[in-house]
């Protein structure tokens, strides 16, 4: 089982819809075990209704949700640490530093595993790309994950996403996260609208649903992405 966790303020609106999108855009058998918790969340049990209604408009499943507040060990315990906004994401290296290179928020994670902020662009853009260009594309994250994870990887284009076919044997989970982590390094600087979602509590229901949307958009690609979502070993 692969951890995945979604951070957000109070484990309300962003973070389950994170979590349990993503959970229904995985393939049959995934590995991957998304999960979720706020900064300032209080425990309790049951979804908000707004968040299910939209949620379940979308195809999620809203049955079964307990909020939670995030805490240092679910942060060390997931091999993925993936926050709706920055602030959430500063929040995830503040209780464990040493996770620091597996903590993102869900727009850069996704950005930089297109290939930085022009690859989304292009992306989102639908612009064609050239087999030949696609090819060295894939190549060099394939070589680059492979070199991370101690072995070879095996990956496919989808959408001008890098796409892992079977990360628990190509490449492996770990392999992908330090590629993306290099690339944080290596790219520049974008403005927080580009790495954030904002903020929907006390909004009116359309911007709910459109805040839905936009993770819904950044989690499929992130399904497409970690596959089955094997961890190295």
């Amino acid at each position: 089982m692969t951890r995945v966790l979604f951070v957000c303020t109070g484990n309300v609106h962003r973070s389950v819809f994170a979590e349990r999108l993503l959970a229904a855009r995985l393939p049959p058998g995934s590995a991957v075990r998304p999960e979720s918790a706020g900064t300032e969340a209080r425990p309790r049990p049951g979804m908000e209704n707004s968040t299910r209604a939209v949620l379940e408009r979308l195809g999620g499943d809203g049955s079964g949700f307990s909020a939670r507040p995030l805490t240092a060990q679910l942060v060390a315990e997931a091999a993925l640490v993936l926050g709706l906004a920055r602030e959430h994401r500063e929040a995830a290296v503040r209780l464990a530093p040493s996770a620091m290179r597996r903590c993102f928020t869900l727009k850069e994670f996704v950005r930089l595993a297109a290939g930085g902020v022009d690859g989304a662009r292009a992306r989102d853009a639908a612009v064609a790309v050239d087999d030949s260009v696609a090819t060295g594309a894939v190549d060099g994250l394939r070589t680059a994950a492979g070199s991370a994870a101690g072995g070879a990887g095996r990956w496919a284009v989808s959408g001008g996403m890098m796409d892992g076919e079977d990360l628990g044997v190509a490449g492996g989970f770990d392999g992908v996260v330090a590629v993306v982590a290099a690339r944080r390094g290596a790219t520049a600087p974008v403005a927080a609208a580009e790495d954030d979602v904002p903020d929907p509590w006390a909004q009116p229901h359309d911007v709910l649903y459109d805040c839905a949307r936009e993770i819904d958009r950044a989690v499929s690609r992130l399904a497409l992405l970690l596959g089955s979502g094997g961890a190295s070993a």
